[in-house]
């Protein structure tokens, strides 16, 4: 990545005529006439009225572990005040529970099945599609990140010079000294303390200091009740503690620089927790995030939104709120009408989608699913219910350790160490085994989406109805899955850790 010194003559180039640095896909004669409509609707604002944006990013930061969603344990003031001062969705889903391919939806506001190998971890990032922080930087605005930006992933194998977020810098201060007097920002600041780091717990007394007792934290009910979930989870509160520290830094550096009221801000995670049957998998504790946005006056202040909404929603909330028309291949919807108070239409339902996470089975193979959250019904199609969604139990990736899928953290330990035993048999199948081609799970009953209703007999006509709705949706969005025969995603190259 340029250094900071770098990275600030970047910024300084941008303008509404200037050139990205690599030559991109969409500035190409074919796309000329979608760029320059992009161009004409942003010269049609004020730079006055063109918000500044900043993007808080969180990493496996699962919902609803926040203190303005009703955790008692979360300590989380930054947040809780984007909330109360703009607008707090209660249902936002990410497109997909994997890093990269999520942040790829979130760059490009389109399904995850439309990516190609962006829909995989650790993939290239191919240069044929819009990203809105180019098109935000096209049409002036100055870009740039601090902490994880697209990622993990090879941007620069696709020719990429900086990753597709744009420059990095060393914090939000770095950059607004970077930028030229008045031109609008867009800032990315990803943080990564609520990710586990291999196994170990580096926030425990962060958790502590804040008066966290680990023995009152609530097991959920797919988990065994030991010390090492327990301490498992008072090292991800303590990691909330430092990303939200992080988020109200940034909030006191915009009051500073009097830029506050005229900043459209977005905070957020990209995944649910990296617990077991968390990260990487389409169930609650893996797809829902917490997401809350405020915008001076142009957000409702006070306001909770429980319509459904995806995470790939933010690439054309952005573009318009910065006076752009989004491409027509963005298939994203904005949020911007949500933020005005606005009745929500056909957001009663959010797809979710997953292909390969790791490189974690015999011949680099995927684990696709496809699912579909209402809010009385989980549905999950198993596209490959013969593989393993954990990843293969004979495979040793990362730490010499199988079902690489599941992170390695001591909650993943002990289960592998009492798989056996009444200790981790109950819980064990349900996270590693195999899965069926469909799953179904009543919300009204189970919330925590335990008991697979989808061969109980009771069930059939909603199961029925679920299963449309999925079929209807991969039809109109052309996803190549319609073709069980489609491989593709086994195929693209991993450019992470291989397995052993």
């Amino acid at each position: 990545m340029p250094s900071n010194k770098a990275a600030a003559a970047e910024v300084g180039k941008a303008s509404a005529q200037s050139k990205p640095r690599t030559r991109l896909a969409w500035a190409s004669p074919r796309l000329a006439p979608t760029l320059c409509l992009l161009l004409l609707t942003a010269l049609g604002l004020r730079a006055a009225e063109r918000p500044n944006i900043l993007f808080i990013l969180g990493d496996n930061w699962r919902y609803p572990n926040a203190g303005v969603l009703g955790d008692p344990h979360a300590r989380t003031p930054a947040f809780d005040r984007v909330a109360k001062e703009g607008v707090l969705f209660t249902h936002t889903f990410n497109p997909a529970p994997s890093c990269s391919p999520c942040r790829s939806s979130l760059l490009t506001g389109r399904a995850i099945h439309e990516l190609g190998e962006r829909a995989s971890l650790w993939s290239g990032f191919p240069q044929d599609t819009p990203v809105v922080t180019q098109l935000l930087r096209d049409s002036g605005y100055a870009i740039g990140y601090q902490g994880k930006p697209w990622a993990p992933g090879n941007a620069e194998i696709s020719g990429w010079k900086e990753n597709p977020v744009g420059p990095k810098f060393a914090g939000l201060d770095a950059f607004l000294k970077a930028r030229r007097p008045g031109q609008p920002f867009f800032f990315w600041l990803g943080n990564t303390d609520t990710a586990t780091k291999a196994g170990k717990r580096p926030y425990l007394d962060d958790a502590k200091q804040a008066g966290i007792d680990p023995a009152k934290l609530p097991i959920p009910p797919e988990l065994p009740d030991c010390e090492e979930v327990r301490l498992d989870l008072l090292n991800y509160y303590g990691g909330i503690i430092r990303m939200d520290r992080e988020a109200a830094a940034a909030l006191a550096t915009l009051e500073t620089a009097g830029e506050l009221e005229h900043t459209l801000i977005v905070y957020c995670s990209d995944n649910g927790w990296q617990m077991p049957r968390g990260l990487g998998n389409c169930y609650d504790q893996g797809s829902r995030v917490p997401l809350a946005i405020r915008w001076g006056k142009e957000a409702k202040a006070g306001l909770k939104v429980d319509a459904f909404v995806n995470l790939g929603d933010l690439a054309p909330t952005f573009l318009e709120a910065a006076g752009l028309t989004p491409p027509k291949v963005m298939t994203m919807r904005s949020l911007n009408g949500l933020l005005r108070g606005e009745a929500a239409t056909n957001r009663d339902a959010v797809f979710i989608e997953r292909e390969r996470h790791a490189d974690v089975r015999n011949g680099h193979l995927s684990y696709p699913m496809r699912a579909v959250r209402t809010r009385d019904f989980l549905y999950v199609r198993n596209l490959r219910p013969d593989r393993w969604p954990a990843g293969d139990p004979d495979n040793l990736f990362l730490h010499g350790r199988p079902f690489g899928d599941v992170d390695t953290i001591a909650t993943k330990d002990f289960l592998l160490a009492h798989q056996n035993d009444d200790l981790g048999r109950p819980f064990f199948a349900r996270i590693f085994g195999q899965r069926p081609l469909e799953e179904l799970y009543d919300l009204r009953k189970d919330p925590h989406q335990l008991t697979n209703v989808a061969a109980d007999p009771n069930y059939f006509t909603d199961l029925a109805a679920q299963r449309a709705r999925v079929d209807a949706w991969m039809r109109e969005t052309h996803d190549p899955r319609l073709d069980l025969t489609y491989d593709a995603w086994d195929k693209f190259p991993y450019y992470g850790k291989a397995s052993k």
